[in-house]
């Protein structure tokens, strides 16, 4: 990531981004949550790409070098938080969950005006009680290193629908099944079927985020009918994919 801006202090404040909008890479002394409102949101570091819909918050730890990505019409809301408050104790980008109440708290935060009123201090402290209780749940895409991994990554980021199984797309980047299968769980930390299944959930949010048809996001990202798609999405993110704009 070249040119990387440092803004000491991440802010806490609120912004739109149109579909495709970037925010270049960049890096703050504090922690910061990240959390789309409406619309998909990746973030992306060197380690790779993590992306949360309206059910989820991303965590960046003071120091991490990341760039944001809007898919679809994104209300971003930014927290930051001083390095000495982490109330998780993550010292890694984290996709967390949102429950309802927290989303509110959320909202209301990042709203403004920001100054430490007696009020707004008793809401943070809620804020902070309600990100303790929130349980981790990744959509996250490694970023692969190795040139035959990267090369199988790749093929399958372009299309995402190709059908092959691992021993296929292993003979195309001349590398054995075996390696390739150990490559995914040292460097991703997850199976060739796992990695596949978030790549395929993270090209279908970013279709959604577009008003794509279900059916067609389903086809579109290897999924053998509308119903395995939406099955695996309810599975991941706790309601269906027809409903997801409308709850965002």
């Amino acid at each position: 990531m070249p040119d990387i801006r440092h803004t000491p202090q991440a802010p806490t404040s609120t912004r739109a981004l149109a579909p495709g909008e970037s925010i270049d890479a960049h890096r703050h002394d504090d922690h910061q949550i990240i959390y789309a409102g409406s619309g998909v949101l990746a973030v992306t570091t060197d380690a790779g790409t993590w992306v949360a819909p309206g059910t989820r918050a991303i965590w960046v730890p003071a120091g991490c070098v990341h760039a944001h990505r809007a898919h679809g019409h994104l209300a971003l809301h930014l927290l930051g938080l001083p390095p000495d408050t982490n109330p998780l104790g993550l010292d890694a980008p984290t996709v967390l969950a949102v429950s309802p109440l927290l989303r509110e708290l959320l909202l209301a935060y990042t709203a403004g005006p920001h100054h430490d009123t007696p009020e707004r201090l008793r809401l943070r402290e809620v804020l902070l009680d309600q990100l303790r209780a929130s349980p981790q749940q990744p959509v996250h895409l490694p970023a692969p290193t190795d040139p035959r991994l990267t090369a199988v990554c790749d093929r399958l980021h372009h299309n995402p629908a190709d059908p092959r199984p691992l021993a296929a797309l292993a003979t195309a980047a001349g590398a054995g099944e075996r390696t390739l299968s150990r490559l995914f769980r040292r460097e991703l930390g997850m199976t060739f079927p796992q990695w596949r299944t978030q790549l395929r959930l993270y090209h279908a949010l970013r279709l959604l985020a577009d008003d794509v048809p279900v059916t067609t996001v389903a086809h579109h990202c290897g999924w053998s009918s509308a119903s395995a798609f939406i099955d695996v999405f309810r599975r991941a993110f706790g309601y269906t994919p027809g409903t997801h704009n409308r709850r965002h």
